[in-house]
């Protein structure tokens, strides 16, 4: 079966910006997928098509991408009869189309508009859950892994008007019994922090931030963790929920060396931190706090820090702006020994088949995968599927708040409610779900 229509329209994602999205029909109906949108963005990513109309959206339009997909994709992918099953194929041909290394000539939201809509008609066509299909297309073991998630409670960094540095402080309930218990407890741990922060800072300081975690006006990064401390104590859950940071260095990394300051503009270059004071920072935060999982713990070109606290750290240590979900930049990290997991964000690069690549590549090699939201969103809840298909066991996608997040978090206990007793819960072996 192939596809008969393809149309692409412009909607708003979480944050009021404009995205793409895209629907294909087939025989078996029209399917239909959003594309997300994130604020701290690595260079080496795949292009995201913007129209840059000053006057229009803030500059923040996709039209242009939009029109990409009715005027160029659409007549070359219809014409083409490719088989919808054939999810490489597919994407194989829409590369190919874009012609470019970074897809800037079509952009990437467009491509990954087109791919995602197809990906969902080859299981229909098939007559499968959308991760069942997923999972034969990167050929999974079972039974299925369901994800530990990482629920950004805390929010800093760019998506956060506070003075934090650090982007996202996150709780994941490795000591739960299934996900449906994990999400009780996130819950339960995300209430008791909003009292806890209400208490000591303020009713204003329970604002949410872009991914629903609070951004209380601190500055210093142990000060969220203690917060964190002290909610799941007081939730009863100690010992069952651990730690996870992405600290989004490349976002303040400056001529070399890192400002904890740098949300203000008159920052002191004299406390600006070099990467092997980083590296001593973080081995403090992880001796003195449960900590699991530490991301883009410096530039993204950094490959020398990196690759000194992968050689010393015990935790996970994730590549995200390092590794943009891009396989020729996963070999370098593999072969550089930076860092020892990936985060996966289809949007990255702009494929779902580029997507599955990563990933494979990563688990082959011994790395974790966490399957990651971007901070500007839609309802689409893809990425639940995409999780469990991958068997990668670990999830980040915002805190138990905000219907944007909440629609993957939900797609997850239906998923689990349907798979019953043939799926486990990843729990403390997320690192290394593929191998359960």
């Amino acid at each position: 079966m192939s596809v008969s229509k393809v149309h692409a329209r412009q909607i708003f994602d979480s944050r009021g910006n404009p995205t793409v999205e895209v629907e294909v029909t087939t025989g078996k109906g029209v399917f239909r997928a959003g594309v997300p949108s994130g604020a701290s963005t690595g260079i080496h990513e795949a292009l995201e098509l913007r129209d840059n109309i000053k006057a229009e959206y803030m500059g923040k339009g996709v039209l242009t991408a939009v029109n990409n997909v009715n005027k160029i994709i659409a007549p070359a992918l219809i014409e083409a009869k490719l088989n919808i099953v054939d999810q490489k194929a597919v994407d194989d041909f829409l590369i190919k189309l874009d012609g470019t290394e970074n897809k800037s000539k079509l952009g990437a939201n467009a491509l990954l508009g087109v791919s995602l809509a197809v990906c969902k008609a080859g299981a229909a066509e098939k007559e499968v859950p959308f991760y069942v299909h997923l999972a034969d297309l990167c050929g999974s073991k079972k039974p299925f892994v369901l994800p530990v998630p990482a629920f950004n409670v805390i929010n800093g960094g760019s998506h956060a008007g506070n003075k934090l540095a650090m982007q996202e402080f996150m709780i994941m309930p490795t000591g739960a019994k299934s996900f449906s218990e994990a999400m009780k407890i996130g819950s339960e741990v995300y209430h008791h922090l909003k009292s806890v922060i209400k208490a000591k800072y303020g009713q204003d300081a329970t604002n949410v931030g872009d991914e629903g975690g609070f951004a209380p006006n601190i500055q210093d990064n142990s000060e969220g963790l203690e917060l964190l401390v002290t909610a799941i104590e007081k939730a009863g859950y100690t010992g069952k929920v651990k730690i996870a940071m992405d600290c989004a260095a490349s976002e303040f990394y400056k001529d070399g060396k890192y400002d904890l300051d740098f949300k203000n503009p008159d920052s002191n270059p004299a406390d600006y931190k070099t990467g092997e004071q980083m590296t001593e920072l973080y081995k403090s935060f992880s001796d003195k706090y449960p900590i699991v999982s530490i991301e883009d713990a410096f530039d993204q070109d950094d490959w020398e820090s990196w690759a000194h606290l992968n050689a010393n750290a015990d935790y996970q240590l994730v590549g995200d702006d390092l590794t943009v979900t891009n396989p020729k930049r996963i070999a370098t990290a593999i072969e550089k020994k930076a860092c020892n997991a990936l985060l996966l964000k289809i949007n990255q690069i702009g494929t779902i088949s580029e997507s599955i690549q990563a990933s494979l590549d990563s688990q082959k090699a011994g790395w974790g995968v966490m399957v990651s939201h971007r901070s500007g969103e839609t309802e689409d809840a893809s990425i639940a599927h995409l999780v469990v298909g991958l068997r990668t066991g670990q999830i980040k996608t915002g805190a138990p708040c905000r219907s944007e997040r909440m629609a993957k978090y939900n797609e997850l206990l239906r998923i689990e409610e349907e798979l019953g007793d043939n799926a486990i819960y990843a729990g403390e072996n997320f690192r290394k779900a593929h191998e359960l």
